[in-house]
């Protein structure tokens, strides 16, 4: 974006060490191994080698660089220092040098860099890749030190770029450390948008290329291991997809791995995403039949499972037999189960659960010992209390908490942070800062949630000035720093005041701060260009979004651009915006085709009203037939706002044709259309639409057809009409309809 939008620039140069970098990485030669933290070194496999397989440590790098002595001293000094472990010194000198040091060298620094875990050790590392990347020197580097880049920037919440490199190994034939690849699908499978679908694609990636050598042993650094399995189970499990959680389950003995406690609390959030709470307790009996050490994670995920299918009696239940010290859990969980069980559930949970198979033959089984609910739990069971307005049980529950004997059972800042939601749920800010300051008086130091919370809370009120003032305290006194999410909360709070420049301020404030903006914060301030009338701000604010490879521009972000469009009738602007989304692979959807309808009725353009129908209705038709009909052609499911609108414009138009299409669709899909506000607009402006005597006998003939939609229109509205009395057929005459595009 230009400097000159705002001052301070809304622009900032992304510096070359950006965390970031959208081009993928590539190896001319293969790289070597060198041993620089706990990851054990890989074996670099070269995907289809056989018999001329050479040993890592025997693998010779050419370069275009001919031995200096002067290099080589300074290259032992950067060498003497990395292996004492002085990695501040070593950078210093990597920047001071001349030249280039040799791979030794530079893997040695990027490998402490990254394992530094910083922000500043990351962007160094980062910068480290840059610069090879541009020299075309980036086989210098060995898979090791790129296998802890990688982590290092799944730690830091680079997903993006830490796919690049792991892909880009794979790519050279490579296979990365499985400590390496597996957390980035495990980043992958945690995140929003594709993330779970890439994190399965480079799972498979992977095995697929370890499971072509005979010898695993050759590739036992690669193999996945439980973790690697639990990552790409949670992305199925995030996914809701069963069928390919039992395919990956049950590919685990091929590699000898089996299945943990994680494993099966995994197991339980895919019954939850695919609304299954009655196998819940049958996850648990799994865990104690195959004798895996029991933990209270696992307790916990029940207790959150229930409290998030909203059955709080159950996890209240739950909770008092673990205060009871009762072992017999699976029991009183199976009394609870009030859904009829499936004799016929599907063979996909039943191979999962074999023990789901006649479970009345089974008697439920105890728990090894007794489990005491901790503060955890008993938080979880807070937040189901706030989540349907219980906030008087949620204070109370805060309140036994602290007469706990049990030290464990003590709220904790999370207890208290959910007590302040509750409380900021229902406005009562007064009482959420009482708790504030009750928190810092008994030592349970807030964190930056906790903050986040309360300005989420003062923005929603409209007091912006007290977000301001309580964002100041929270870096000087409670020396938190703000985060993006507390940057996004004040800029949809901006919003909420109609005050766009205050919006960009803080996006510039969160910029200038080193804070990375995210998808919600670039579409976040597309809104507020949007709604105060400045599309082309937003539509710059778009662009460098796509120029940020740190997000994906999704659909929320395309209509948002359509909409800043749209609200001041821009109609030729919103529909070359909505061609470009075709073009990249996105389909419009209701909110897309519903901005589009408000801008043409703001244009006064009906005639626009009949292409966008012609489209949607024949997307409608794809949806009702199953996408049977031309796979070629997106569904749509349509909304009340999007027919309501395109059937106004129709009906003020004098399209009747097509508003009877328009009303029958949404009879179709349940929605009431308003007959009192289209009789009302009828009879205001087309009660004497066919009642001049002065028209010409060739202008009446051309007006039979309208006047017959016209007729049946007025028959649906309910008002005197020629079809009272008779039975009736809406048929164009000759074939011709004059409101049709």
């Amino acid at each position: 974006m230009s400097a000159a939008l705002v001052q301070p620039p809304f622009s900032s140069t992304l510096s070359s060490s950006s965390a970031s970098n959208p081009y993928p990485l590539h190896w001319t030669s293969p790289p070597f191994t060198f041993t620089t933290s706990p990851i054990r070194p890989s074996r670099l496999i070269l995907v289809g080698a056989t018999a001329n397989y050479t040993n890592p440590s025997d693998l010779s790098l050419t370069t275009t660089t001919t031995s200096d002595p002067t290099h080589d001293s300074r290259d032992q000094k950067l060498l003497a220092l990395l292996r004492q472990r002085k990695t501040e010194d070593a950078w210093l000198a990597y920047t001071h040098s001349t030249h280039l040091p040799n791979p030794t060298c530079l893997s040695r620094l990027v490998s402490q860099l990254s394992f530094q875990n910083t922000r500043s050790g990351l962007t160094r590392a980062q910068s480290i890749v840059t610069r090879l990347r541009h020299e075309r020197q980036l086989h210098r580097l060995d898979a090791n030190c790129l296998g802890l880049l990688a982590v290092a920037a799944i730690k830091a919440g680079h997903t993006l770029y830490a796919t690049s490199i792991v892909k880009s190994m794979l790519r050279s034939g490579y296979l990365p450390h499985v400590k390496a690849w597996s957390a980035v699908v495990s980043g992958l499978a945690s995140s929003g948008d594709d993330g779970p679908m890439e994190a399965l694609k480079l799972f498979k990636a992977v095995t697929r290329r370890v499971r072509k050598f005979n010898d695993l042993h050759m590739v036992s650094d690669s193999r996945p291991d439980t973790i690697a399995f639990n990552a790409a189970l949670n992305a199925c499990a995030n996914l809701g997809d069963s069928e390919k959680f039992l395919q990956l389950f049950e590919e685990m003995p091929q590699y000898g791995v089996e299945p943990d406690a994680l494993t099966y609390n995994i197991m339980s959030k895919l019954c939850c995403k695919t609304d299954r709470k009655h196998l819940l307790v049958f996850v648990l009996e799994r865990i104690l039949e195959m004798g895996i050490p029991l933990c209270m994670t696992t307790l916990h995920s029940l207790v959150a499972a229930y409290v998030g299918f909203g059955d709080l009696k159950t996890a209240e239940k739950m909770v008092q037999a673990m205060r009871d010290q009762r072992s017999d859990l699976c029991k009183i969980l199976r009394e609870s189960i009030s859904e009829n069980m499936d004799e016929n559930d599907e063979s996909v949970f039943k191979k999962l659960l074999p023990n789901l198979i006649n479970p009345s033959d089974n008697e439920p089984p105890l728990l090894p010992k007794v489990y005491a609910p901790d503060s955890r739990i008993y938080t979880t069971l807070m937040k189901g209390y706030m989540k349907v307005g219980r906030v008087s049980d949620t204070v109370r529950m805060l309140e036994a908490m602290r007469r706990q004997d049990d030290r464990a059972s003590h709220p904790d800042h999370v207890s208290y942070t959910t007590v302040v939601s509750a409380l900021v749920k229902t406005g009562s800010m007064d009482r959420a800062r009482q708790i504030l300051t009750e928190m810092t008086r008994i030592g349970v130091p807030a964190n930056r949630i906790t903050y986040n919370i309360l300005l989420k809370g003062y923005c929603k009120q409209l007091q912006i000035e007290k977000a301001r003032e309580l964002l100041k305290e929270m870096a000087d006194d409670a020396g938190i720093q703000p985060d993006v999410v507390s940057y996004n909360i004040l800029i949809d709070g901006c919003i909420l005041v109609d005050d766009s420049a205050g919006a960009l301020a803080f996006f510039n404030e969160m910029r200038a701060r080193g804070i990375a903006p995210t998808k919600v914060s670039y579409t976040t301030l597309m809104k507020a260009f949007a709604l105060s009338g400045q599309p082309k701000l937003a539509h710059k604010v778009f662009d460098e979004m796509l120029n940020d490879p740190r997000v994906k521009a999704d659909i929320i972000a395309w209509n948002m651009l359509v909409e800043g469009y749209c609200r001041l009738g821009l109609i030729e602007e919103a529909k070359k915006i909505i061609e470009k989304m075709k073009e990249n692979g996105l389909n419009p959807d209701v909110a897309t085709y519903g901005s589009l309808a408000n801008g043409i009725a703001l244009a006064r353009r009906p005639g626009e009203a009949l292409l966008l129908w012609n489209e949607v209705k024949e997307r409608c038709r794809v949806e009702k037939e199953g996408g049977k009909a031309d796979p070629s052609i997106a569904p749509l499911k349509p909304d009340e706002g999007l027919l309501d609108t395109l059937g106004d414009i129709c009906v003020r138009a004098a399209f009747f044709r097509k508003a009877l299409e328009i009303v029958a669709c949404m009879e179709e899909n349940g929605i009431s259309p308003n007959k009192t506000k289209y009789t009302k607009i009828y009879v205001e402006m087309h009660s004497r639409m066919f009642t001049s005597k002065h028209a010409s006998k060739a202008r009446q003939d051309r007006r039979i057809e309208r006047k017959r939609a016209a007729e049946a229109f007025k028959f649906w509205l309910g008002l005197p009409n020629s079809y009272y009395g008779s039975e009736w057929r809406l048929e164009p005459i000759d074939g011709y309809d004059s409101d049709s595009v």
